[in-house]
């Protein structure tokens, strides 16, 4: 049994196809189809077969899928640690939310690498989604994005901060002064950040409560980008209420009343269990909830319109 094996064998039970594994691995699907036949062949168990459906774990199987991501997490634990030992720092791995990565981490990871000389802090964008699956196998030690209605199992779950979203125009726009109703506002062009694309969170949430239908909505590459948009044209958006309190000061964007318009969510890290949390991942999740954290992440600048790349988007603090 070894390593390439065991992570061949979990990216099919993640993905639930061997050509799918193949892809994200960057192998051919005989290759796949390889390792798993020589864990059956180890195991004298067949692990899954095909069904009409997908495919069907054993027992077995299903055992060796939850040992196989322990495992590599463990690996790659083990590999960042030596690594880090031998040059001297450490290395905290952060997921984050399309909305959180660009308003609030800016300010946070600032702060909390400046505490130690030592600390190398690296940024990627994620779907609130795939948070589970990035803990589980080590890939990330600490996730942070909106609180879901339910905590996935066997994490450990800290909220720290709540946000309010807020509809706005540009200060000519029909609708300031008074409500609109349910019908102009379906009607009306939405421009919206990455937040929009995705299904949990405060932003989805009301666009499905207005019934914004996805043909009115125009999604840009950050919150900042469609800020600046929406200060040009005669659509409507939503953004943080504290990412544009400039704007809203000189009024180059106005905040619209109205039933619906308003929402608020809070932000929440997850991790491991305590005792499977890395020393640096766990002293993050006591410092966000501190004031000096909570400071730090409503006053960040935030990413410029034009810097933030939600799909590729890794950044590295030191």
């Amino acid at each position: 049994m070894t390593p390439t094996q065991l992570r061949a064998y979990a990216t099919v039970v993640r993905l639930g196809s061997l050509k799918a594994a193949a892809d994200e691995l960057g192998v051919s699907e005989a290759a796949v189809s390889m390792h798993v036949g020589q864990l059956r062949k180890e195991f004298d168990d067949r692990l899954f077969g095909r069904t009409s459906s997908g495919l069907a774990f054993t027992p077995g199987g299903l055992r060796l899928a939850s040992r196989s991501v322990e495992i590599l997490g463990l690996q790659d634990r083990t590999v960042r640690e030596v690594t880090q030992a031998g040059s001297g720092r450490r290395m905290l791995r952060l997921a984050a939310s399309a909305m959180f990565a660009e308003h609030a981490a800016p300010g946070l990871i600032e702060l909390f690498a400046a505490r130690a000389a030592d600390l190398d802090v690296e940024l990627s964008v994620h779907r609130v989604t795939e948070f589970s699956a990035l803990l589980a196998s080590r890939t990330v030690d600490v996730a942070i994005g909106p609180t879901p209605r339910e905590v996935p199992s066997g994490l450990a779950h800290q909220p720290f901060l709540n946000y309010d979203v807020v509809t706005v125009a540009g200060p000519r726009h029909p609708f300031v002064g008074h409500a609109p109703s349910p019908a102009q506002l379906c009607g009306q062009t939405w421009l919206l950040g990455p937040s929009a694309a995705e299904h949990h969170g405060v932003v989805p949430g009301m666009m499905r409560h207005l019934g914004v239908p996805e043909a009115n909505q125009r999604i840009f590459q950050s919150d900042a980008a469609a800020v600046e948009e929406l200060q040009r044209g005669a659509a409507v958006g939503l953004a943080v209420h504290s990412a544009v309190k400039a704007c809203l000061a000189d009024q180059r964007l106005v905040v619209l009343e109205g039933r619906g318009l308003r929402g608020t969510g809070k932000w929440s890290a997850f991790a491991l269990p305590t005792e499977q949390q890395s020393p640096v991942a766990a002293e993050l999740l006591r410092f966000v909830t501190t004031p000096r954290a909570t400071q730090a992440m409503v006053r960040g600048r935030g990413a410029r319109a034009g810097r933030f790349r939600p799909a590729v988007h890794v950044t590295l603090w030191s």
